[in-house]
């Protein structure tokens, strides 16, 4: 028989008592937090951006120390120096930023650290192969191990490190905005996955600022702000409203996009256009010779001809696209990850090069400009990965808020850069989006919570001068605070006359914002609906693949015959 001190001993899997971590000996990260989380529970955290919830779970996974309070796993006091003996204690987490070697295939990735090896130490592909395909067939994350991560698509590179975990056998998982960027389907099966773990005995840690997602799967729920713990409960005590208000210290109010602003001239028109898929072998001259030739040797040259036709037709990534925005206008494309909205992106905002077809910005033919050329045109792009394609992590904040304009008055005069207004224009930005942890911009990038990046990236190309706004996952990591922010400042686009193309995964939030809607499937429109009462099932089966048909176009040809 087991006496009761031994069972109170034994039931919590991880506690957190008086932790405290002080950066630079300035910046209080975590305040005096005390956290008990039980064994084969899912425990939510839940904050502001940068309220000190992944720098606590940092501290679990060994990647920072306390400056004090103590730690115990299933009992036991001990020291997590590092990942490697976080790994040792059973402890597994997946980070919001991912860790991930870009150069490297995913099965690399996954193996890295935990490699298994045969006679005179070569490494076992084969039998590291099976274990993980079979763990991505049991929970659905389907990933192609061959593939290099610097092709990988975001959510892709999410599912490889969700395998990593798993793949290391850990008993308590961190889980850091898992489906941060994730599509409505992938979330779904992370959360039944999550729920398979937990029925397995597994201890779930599961951080996000989507509260809906939640309340679905978390046991039990504790609320950090600034730093400290504000109320620790079980999920089904509290309503979505009440956890909000602890979150951000008051009231959150719904945006929706009400107004019925004038429509002005067209800002942006594609015209009947064509992108090859990111990747392909039609991207790679190199790649596109040597595939010709492979075909060339086996067949005749008339059936080879066809057959590499046949291959490019098969490399579209978005086909005969066609689309008008006009002046104080919000379109959004909706569509599962993956169905032409990155070609749709990159080809508008000169990343990637149009096969075919035309883009126009305020009437001026601007297909296949540079980016740094469509910037002076009035482009403003908030990107996919902030990473990538938004920020240079190693520079100061300050030197972020320029990058597109550095060599442009009042940045920049006679060749030499003025300071003064880089910084003033930089904190102004700053200051107008909450973007905590910069000290006053002097903060290298990287070491901002992903939030509050983001809300760099997105202030900067809000605030600097454009006509036409090309926005991409613009909530992507936010609390609900910095959402309902965002948002206001993004309807604020209709009312400057600005046209706005919005790309999201987040249905919820394309109906939110959105005038009209493009539904994407398989690199192809499926529909252009109005937002105004629409519903997600009627959106749910567009971007499965069935073609909405306007009816009001079918009376407009039925009056016509008639007269």
């Amino acid at each position: 028989m087991v006496n009761n001190k031994q069972e109170k001993k034994e039931q919590y899997a991880v506690e957190m008592q008086g932790i405290t971590k002080v950066f630079l000996n300035t910046i209080i990260a975590n305040d005096d937090i005390s956290l008990k989380i039980k064994k084969g529970e899912i425990h939510a955290l839940v904050g502001e951006n940068g309220a000190g919830k992944s720098t606590l779970m940092s501290i679990l996974f060994g990647l920072y120390q306390p400056t004090k309070g103590l730690i115990k796993i299933n009992g036991k006091e001990v020291i997590i120096s590092n990942s490697i003996k976080a790994g040792q204690l059973g402890i597994g987490m997946v980070h919001q930023h991912f860790k991930l070697v870009d150069n490297f295939t995913m099965l690399q990735n996954i193996m890295l650290g935990h490699e298994t090896v045969v006679k005179w130490e070569w490494l076992d592909f084969k039998k590291a192969k099976k274990a993980i395909t079979s763990l991505s067939e049991k929970y659905k994350l389907n990933v192609d191990l061959h593939l290099k991560v610097e092709n990988a698509s975001v959510g892709m590179q999410q599912r490889v490190e969700i395998l990593k975990v798993l793949y290391r056998g850990a008993d308590i998982i961190v889980l850091d905005e898992p489906t941060a960027v994730l599509t409505p389907q992938e979330i779904t099966s992370l959360l039944t996955i999550i729920k398979e773990l937990k029925a397995d005995g597994k201890t779930i840690i599961f951080i996000s600022h989507k509260l809906d997602e939640v309340k679905a799967i978390a046991d039990t729920i504790t609320v950090i702000r600034n730093g400290k713990v504000i109320d620790s409960f079980l999920a089904k005590k509290k309503s979505i409203n009440q956890i909000a208000a602890l979150m951000v210290g008051r009231e959150v109010v719904p945006i929706k996009n009400l107004d019925k602003t004038n429509l002005g001239p067209t800002l942006l028109k594609i015209e009947n256009l064509y992108v090859r898929k990111m990747n392909s072998i039609s991207q790679s001259p190199a790649l596109n010779l040597w595939h010709r030739f492979k075909i060339l040797f086996k067949k005749k040259k008339h059936n080879a001809n066809q057959e590499y036709d046949d291959l490019r037709e098969q490399a579209l990534g978005l086909e005969n696209f066609n689309l008008e925005i006009k002046s104080g206008e919000i379109v959004a494309v909706a569509g599962v990850e993956g169905n032409g909205q990155s070609e749709l992106i990159y080809s508008l905002t000169g990343l990637m090069k149009a096969s075919r077809g035309k883009i126009y910005f305020n009437n001026k033919n601007v297909t296949n400009f540079s980016a740094k050329k469509l910037y002076h045109y009035g482009l403003s792009h908030i990107p996919e990965d902030r990473h990538k394609y938004g920020l240079v992590l190693d520079y100061t904040v300050i030197d972020n808020m320029v990058l597109q304009n550095i060599d442009q008055y009042p940045f920049a005069k006679g060749g030499l850069l003025r300071r003064k207004a880089i910084q003033f224009h930089a904190q102004k930005i700053l200051n107008s989006y909450d973007v905590r942890g910069s000290k006053s911009g002097f903060a290298i990038t990287r070491g901002l919570s992903g939030g509050n990046q983001q809300k760099a990236v997105v202030g900067r190309e809000l605030m600097r001068q454009h006509q036409i706004l090309i926005v991409a996952q613009p909530t992507r990591g936010l609390d609900i605070g910095a959402i309902e922010y965002i948002h206001k400042r993004i309807l604020e686009e209709k009312t400057k006359g600005n046209a706005v193309l919005l790309i999201s995964y987040e249905l919820s939030e394309v109906m939110t914002l959105a005038d009209r809607i493009v539904v994407l499937h398989s690199g192809k429109t499926t529909g252009i609906v109005p937002a105004k009462n629409i519903k997600k099932q009627m959106l749910g089966s567009m971007m499965a693949g069935q073609v909405w048909e306007n009816p009001e176009s079918k009376n407009e040809v039925k009056e016509t015959k008639e007269n």
